[in-house]
C-alpha cells in the first residue's frame, strides 16, 4: 500500500480528533521551587462577566475546586480565577464540543467506507486506492511552478523552486487527495440513508446515556460511547491546558495577596515596597556586561554592536529585574502558611491492544512501556537507547511493546515501518529497527532490502512482502490505535496506559517507578 493510500484511509476511518493532530503543545506549568515573577493583576478583571458554558453541556470536566488556595488565611476561590480566563476556557470548551461533531462526522465516513467496500466485495484501503488515488492527476512542473511563484511573492526568504519543487508538488497532491477524498465521501453520503437521533450532538448526560444510538448508517449503528471514546485524548488535553491556564493566575494572584499583607505589615504601599525590595536591589547592566553578552551571542544576532545596544540593554535589565522579582516572591513565600488545592489533572489510562506486536523484555512483566516510533523521526532513534537503559535498570519488571506511527510528512517511514514488519516475520525485528533508526537518511525501498540482506534474512521472502504490502494494514491498524488514544507526535510513551508527556529518561523512569509502585499495592495483601 502506498504512502497516499495510507493517508487517506485515515481521512475515512480513523477516530481521530482534529485539532489533536495540529493543536500547540501544552505549555508548561510554573514548577518546583522558583517562584513565579511578580506581577500586579493589572489585568486581572478584563475578562469579566457571567460563566461560559456549563461543563455538562461541554462534557469535559473544566470545573475547577470550589476553592484553589488559602494564603495566610485568605481564599482565593475557583470562580474568582475562572472569571479572569473566561475566554481561554470558554475557548476549550468550544473545542470539545465541535470535536464531538467532527468526530461523529468520521464515523459516520467510516462507516460508509466500510458499507462500500463490502458490497464490493473489496477492502476499505483498496477502494480507496480505486476511487481517489487513481483518479487524482499528478501536478504537472509548470503547476508547482505556478504555486511557488505565488509563495514567494508573500515570503522573500523562501527556498528556490529547484530545492522546493518536490516539496510543492507533494504539497498540491495531497491537496488533491483530500479533494478526492472528500468528493467521494459526499458521493456515498447521497446514495446512503444516514439517519441522525439529535440535530446537534451534545455529550451523554450520564452512564447509561453512553451506549445510546446517535445516529444509523444504512444498517450500521454509532453510538456516543465511540464518540466519547474518541474524543477522550482532547478532553484531556482540555483539562491540562485549563489546570496550566489556572496555576498562572493562581499564582501571580498568591503574589499579589503577599504583597498587600507585606505592604500593610509594614505600613507603606505596594509601589514603595517594590522600589525598596525589587527595583533598589536590582542589578544594573554596566557597560562591559553587555558588551560581553553581544560578543557571546553575536553569531545569532542581526546587526552590529551600535544597533543592538540599546534593545539588549532592556532586555538584560528586564531580565534582571525578573529575577530580583523572583527572589523576594521566594522570600515571601517561605515565610507565609500557604494551601494549595488545584491539583493537576490525572492522564487517562487508554486500553491498547498489545496483541501480535515486538516484545522486548520479560513477556509477563507488571509494566509495560508502548511506544508509538517512527523510524524516520530523528527524536525516536537518540531516544532507544534511554529505552534500552531503563530495560536494563528494571529487569523483568518492565516489558516494551513497539508499534508503529509513521508521520505524513516522513515520506519513507511507512514503508519503513512495512519492512520492520517483514524483519519480524522472520525473527530479526529489534536488530532490523536498530537498522533503520541508524540509517535514516537512507530509507528507500532498496535501501530496506539491503538492511535485510545484511541480517542475512531470506531475501525473496523479505523482498515479496515489501513488494505486496503484505503488512500494511498492520501498519495502518497501529497509526489509526495509536490516533485513537491521542497520539499525534513521535515518539509516544504509555506505561501501563498512562501517556508520558515528557520524554527524558528523568521522567519515564519517574512514571515506571510510579507505575511499579501502584501494582505493588493491588497485589499486597488486604489488612483483616
Amino acid at each position: 500500500m502506498n504512502k497516499q493510500v495510507k493517508i487517506l484511509s485515515v481521512v475515512f476511518s480513523c477516530a481521530i480528533v482534529a485539532t489533536a493532530q495540529t493543536g500547540a503543545e501544552r505549555p508548561a506549568p510554573n514548577a518546583g521551587s522558583k517562584a513565579p515573577p511578580i506581577a500586579r493583576g493589572a489585568d486581572a478583571s478584563s475578562h469579566s462577566g457571567s460563566p461560559g458554558k456549563k461543563d455538562e453541556e461541554c462534557g469535559c470536566s473544566l470545573a475547577a475546586p470550589e476553592v484553589l488556595a488559602i494564603v495566610n488565611g485568605v481564599k482565593i476561590s475557583g470562580r474568582e480565577i475562572d472569571e479572569q480566563i473566561k475566554e481561554e476556557l470558554d475557548a476549550l470548551k468550544r473545542q470539545v464540543v465541535e470535536a464531538r461533531q467532527r468526530e461523529l462526522d468520521l464515523q459516520i465516513n467510516s462507516k460508509l467506507l466500510e458499507l462500500e467496500a463490502r458490497s464490493r466485495g473489496t477492502t476499505p484501503i483498496k477502494l480507496i486506492e480505486q476511487e481517489v488515488i487513481a483518479r487524482i492527476k499528478e501536478p504537472t512542473e509548470a503547476e508547482a511552478q505556478a504555486f511557488y511563484n505565488q509563495y514567494k511573492n508573500k515570503n522573500q526568504t523562501a527556498r528556490e523552486f529547484a530545492d522546493a519543487k518536490n516539496d510543492v508538488i507533494a504539497h498540491l497532491r495531497y491537496q488533491r487527495e483530500q479533494e478526492g477524498a472528500k468528493a467521494f465521501a459526499d458521493r456515498l453520503r447521497a446514495a446512503t440513508q444516514i439517519k441522525l437521533s439529535v440535530p446537534d450532538y451534545a455529550a451523554p448526560a450520564g452512564a447509561s446515556d453512553r451506549m445510546r444510538v446517535i445516529a444509523v448508517v444504512g444498517a450500521e449503528r454509532i453510538t456516543l460511547v465511540e464518540i466519547e471514546d474518541a474524543v477522550r485524548p482532547l478532553n484531556f488535553k482540555a483539562q491540562e491546558q485549563a489546570y496550566d491556564l489556572r496555576k498562572k493566575r493562581l499564582e501571580v494572584k498568591i503574589n499579589d495577596i503577599l504583597l498587600d499583607q507585606e505592604a500593610k505589615r509594614r505600613s507603606m504601599t505596594v509601589a514603595a515596597l517594590l522600589e525598596s525590595e525589587v527595583t533598589s536591589k536590582t542589578n544594573k547592566i554596566t557597560e562591559e556586561r553587555l558588551r560581553a553578552f553581544y560578543d557571546l551571542n553575536k553569531t545569532n544576532l542581526k546587526g552590529d554592536y551600535a544597533q543592538l545596544k540599546e534593545p539588549l540593554a532592556n532586555y538584560l535589565q528586564s531580565r534582571e529585574k525578573n529575577m530580583a522579582e523572583e527572589a523576594f516572591a521566594a522570600e515571601m513565600r517561605r515565610r507565609a502558611a500557604i494551601q494549595l488545592f488545584l491539583a493537576e489533572p490525572e492522564p487517562p489510562v487508554y486500553p491498547i491492544n498489545i496483541d501480535d506486536q515486538p516484545v522486548k523484555g520479560n513477556p509477563s512483566a507488571p509494566v509495560t512501556i508502548v511506544e508509538f516510533t517512527d523510524y524516520q523521526c530523528s527524536s525516536c532513534a537518540s531516544l532507544q537507547p534511554v529505552v534500552d537503559l531503563l530495560l536494563k535498570e528494571f529487569g523483568d519488571k518492565v516489558r516494551l511493546v513497539a508499534r508503529d506511527f509513521p508521520l505524513t510528512k516522513h515520506a519513507y517511514a511507512f514503508k519503513a515501518a512495512e519492512a520492520a514488519e517483514a524483519a519480524r516475520e522472520q525473527g530479526k525485528y529489534w536488530e532490523y529497527a536498530a537498522l533503520l533508526y541508524s540509517n535514516q537518511t537512507a530509507l528507500a525501498v532498496e535501501d530496506l532490502k539491503k538492511y535485510a540482506g545484511q541480517l542475512g534474512l531470506d531475501r525473496q521472502m523479505f523482498d515479496q512482502a515489501l513488494a505486496s504490502g503484505k503488512f500494511a494494514d498492520q501498519v495502518q491498524r497501529d497509526l489509526q490505535d495509536g490516533m485513537k488514544v491521542g497520539v499525534y507526535s513521535t515518539p509516544a510513551f504509555f506505561i501501563n496506559g498512562k501517556q508520558v508527556s515528557a520524554k527524558t529518561y528523568e521522567t519515564l523512569k519517574q512514571a515506571l517507578e510510579a507505575a511499579l509502585g501502584a501494582e505493588t499495592k493491588l497485589k499486597a495483601p488486604s489488612k483483616p
